[in-house]
């Protein structure tokens, strides 16, 4: 009898996508078959497509683009099976900040998604105002 023993390679990925609706689906599409790839548990992969979604979301909705109206999203997945997301834009009026919605509100929960789903998560910012970059970590889950 051969045992073989296998390692996770991290996994590392980062594109520019319109500031838009459009971006977000792409970016999506690409974050979840590269975490598949890379062998990540669906939940993993369920859980880090939300928060990707709703970074890219409230991008679209607070901040300006980079250059040529993107912004960038990238992802990282370590051997330990976590998942770094982060996306970056050209900033907006404030930094990013949890809210605390009425019930009956529209919007304004997308920072609580991602509190609650992420291990970690932060604002980077070089200078004010400018590019800002907000990330989350998720931890992962070997698969069974």
């Amino acid at each position: 009898m051969t045992l073989v023993a296998t390692q996770q390679a991290a996994t590392t990925s980062t594109m520019s996508v319109p500031h838009g609706p459009s971006g977000v689906g792409a970016a999506r599409r690409r974050l979840c078959r590269d975490l598949r790839d890379g062998g990540a548990t669906e939940s993993v992969i369920d859980d880090a497509a939300l928060v990707l979604s709703e970074l890219l979301s409230n991008s679209c909705r607070h901040a300006r683009a980079l250059a040529h109206e993107e912004v960038r999203a990238s992802w990282e997945r370590n051997d330990r099976g976590d998942v770094t997301i982060s996306v970056t834009d050209g900033g907006g009026p404030t930094l990013p900040a949890p809210a605390t919605p009425s019930v009956t509100a529209r919007g304004g929960r997308g920072l609580a998604i991602i509190r609650s789903l992420a291990r970690d998560w932060g604002v980077r910012a070089e200078a004010f105002p400018g590019p800002v970059t907000v990330w989350a970590v998720l931890a992962g889950e070997q698969p069974a």
